[in-house]
């Protein structure tokens, strides 16, 4: 049964891979007028867009602004506590332009010089330069029914004044203000939550002198731009997206990822209804969505709806024309905001909490329960096998210290369980084995006498397979299938589990979530799945090798079929070698140890503890009997019929050839 378990390992990865990649539910087209790179710049969609800001009025109240444009830059914590944050405000639009994080790294390996240097730093979000200027994140634009509150500078090119915000002589945070002399004044405050990645972020409007107050309209974009975390055809990154609680109050993530497709999708509305839960963008390990204050109880129905935008790095397409489509490779998403605009006087304030960090589950969870829809989301359809498989690997890399070693343990484990169900699988496989031998001769026999009746060569078959009990043993695929969760599960969880991000094992393989990449080739290829083999990469050709000595070292099958089979899966090692040459190194490490622990069953345990194949005592059970009693009914109603045939179609032909003498 072993040879069918690479044959069933391929067919699901090839069903995974469809889904993945070519099965994703498509996005909404965006309704005319979408498409900017700022909401500000078209036509309002799903609630995202504005309007064509009017023309200036005359000035009403305070005139809060700066004169010229300039960066803030905040050192957010300390030198390894957790948290710790490079940020980079400008006060143009009062926009985060990148946000570096000191606990994460670009790489293994790094020195303590190194890791105090930001420029190692893993960024969240980072400035992309873009037809319409430079992006930032944290933007507040005006829609249609906010553009009366503006004297014609959109909210995201205005100079607001900018102050930072300290506790015990640290900065924690900035607060921006903005009058346009419209009688109202903007405020947003952005404050670090110590020892955490969240950040408490509250929009403000004061109503100075303006004499029509009620409910207006924003867009607010929490994230943008949050580059790729790697480049991986098996995970588009990065993705936009948002979560929305249904009647059962269960959050309900959906979200779109970025593509190459030279901009012909702009962008447009996310689905969903219900409560806002949360929202924003991530990648591969990282993430920063924006949900309601728990301490303001209006700001969840503040947000109306989401969309999301796809934008263009302008840059890249100058820099690499031959590949423009593929610089719509970044994502927004827009959230509708509704503030409410007080009496002459008065100001309405609303909080939301923004986390920017490590898409760890625990954290993730521990912060806002219904973030596990977006961890859960990620792991697919097996979400849940792939769960129970991360908490084995859990458990052993907490008594090992090594996420290489859990994996194989894990293996060896799984091997271990069903070997009792496996022995007996073969067992019984081995023992029809010696029973088709036997009854071979009378089946070549009876082919030769009935080649040139293919109807009769089956009947003559069926009896002999009837008188033998010839049934191929119900149990035989059982620890093919059993098997199945553990590839599958590990394929999810490699793809997007953030404890294996870094993961070394051992020698010059230092990440598991990567191929182990021994040598740099740069050799093109032109092979589908392969493309240009960058790296030289050990484990997959280890794990081909070691999958052609097992098939190598099984049994012919006497069966003509089986043995069919036995040669077309031949071909499987070299397939799986194309699928998963670039894939994670845990994957092939998975695959190396199964076939090696295979090859130890074979050569090894079978010689000194052999299978039992010698033909048990025919006896028929209560189901084979009354099975063989239908064949044997069948057989006769067959034949009854075949003689009425014969005979000129029974009583009703008799009498129609008498109606016909008459």
């Amino acid at each position: 049964m072993e040879k069918r378990l690479p044959l069933a390992m391929f067919l699901s990865f090839l069903v995974i891979m469809a889904w993945t990649v070519f099965f994703a539910p498509p996005p909404k087209p965006q309704p005319a007028g979408g498409g900017a790179n700022t909401p500000e710049s078209g036509a309002e969609v799903a609630g995202a867009g504005a309007a064509p800001v009017p023309a200036p009025e005359p000035v009403v109240g305070e005139l809060v602004a700066e004169e010229s444009e300039r960066e803030i830059v905040l050192a957010l914590g300390r030198d390894g506590e957790p948290g710790r944050f490079r940020a980079v405000f400008t006060n143009r639009g009062a926009r985060l332009k990148r946000l570096s994080m000191g606990d994460f790294y670009r790489s293994e390996g790094l020195d303590e010089v190194q890791r105090l240097d930001s420029a190692n730093w893993v960024d969240l979000v980072v400035p992309i330069e873009t037809p319409e200027g430079t992006t930032g994140s944290l933007a507040l634009a005006a829609s249609q029914s906010s553009a009366s509150l503006l004297r014609g500078t959109p909210l995201t090119e205005a100079l607001w004044a900018a102050e930072v915000l300290e506790e015990e002589g640290r900065p924690v945070g900035a607060r921006f203000s903005y009058a346009p002399g419209s009688g109202v004044t903007f405020t947003k405050t952005v404050r670090w939550i110590a020892g955490t990645h969240e950040f408490d972020v509250s929009l403000a409007l004061t109503n100075d002198a303006h004499a029509a107050s009620g409910e207006r309209q924003f867009t607010f974009t929490p994230a943008l731009c949050v580059p790729p975390a790697g480049e991986e055809r098996f995970y588009q990154e990065p993705r936009a997206g948002s979560a929305w609680s249904d009647r059962n109050d269960e959050a309900v993530w959906s979200d779109v990822p970025a593509k190459p497709d030279a901009g012909r999708d702009r962008g447009g509305s996310l689905p969903g209804s219900g409560r806002f839960s949360f929202g924003g963008v991530h990648n591969k390990y990282f993430a920063m969505l924006l949900r309601p204050h728990p301490e303001d109880g209006l700001s969840a129905a503040s947000i109306r709806g989401s969309s999301y935008r796809r934008i263009r790095d302008a840059a890249f397409a100058a820099e690499n024309p031959a590949e423009a489509a593929e610089s719509w490779k970044y994502l927004a998403c827009d959230l509708a905001v509704v503030l409410t605009l007080p009496e002459v006087g008065g100001t309405t304030t609303r909080s939301y909490r923004v986390f920017a960090g490590p898409k760890e589950r625990a954290e993730l969870v521990a912060v806002w329960p219904d973030h596990e829809a977006l961890i859960e989301e990620e792991l697919g359809f097996f979400s849940g096998i792939a769960r129970g498989i991360l908490g084995i690997l859990g458990f052993y890399q907490g008594l090992v210290g090594n996420w290489g070693w859990a994996i194989i343990l894990m293996t060896f484990t799984v091997r271990l369980l069903l070997f009792p169900i496996n022995r007996r699988s073969q067992t019984a496989m081995a023992r029809h084995a010696t029973k088709m031998k036997r009854v071979q001769p009378r089946l070549n026999a009876i082919k030769e006498k009935h080649a040139k009746n293919p109807k009769r060569l089956r009947e003559e078959q069926a009896k002999v397979f009837q008188e033998e009990g010839l049934v191929p043993p119900l149990g035989g695929c059982l620890p093919m299938f059993l098997q199945f969760p553990v590839f599958i599960g590990l394929f999810q969880a490699l793809r997007v589990d953030f404890h294996l991000r870094q993961a070394p094992f051992m020698g010059w393989i230092d990440d598991l979530s990567k191929p182990d990449r021994l040598l740099t080739l740069d050799l093109d290829t032109h092979l589908p799945f392969i493309g240009v083999i960058e790296h030289l990469n050990v484990l997959p050709i280890m794990m081909v090798v070691l999958m052609i000595f097992q098939f190598r070292s099984m049994p012919t099958p006497t069966d003509e079929q089986q043995a069919r089979m036995q040669k077309m899966m031949q071909w499987m090692p070299i397939v799986f070698g194309f699928l998963l040459y670039n894939y994670a190194a845990g994957l092939s490490l998975y695959m190396i140890t199964s076939s090696t622990l295979g090859l130890v069953e074979t050569k090894g345990i079978k010689k000194i503890w052999p299978i039992d194949d010698s033909e048990l005592p025919k006896k028929k059970s209560g189901f084979m009997a009354r099975l063989a009693e239908m064949q044997k009914e069948q057989a006769r109603q067959l034949e009854q019929a075949q003689r009425r045939k014969a005979g000129g179609g029974g009583a009703k032909g008799k009498r129609r050839s008498g109606a016909k003498r008459r």
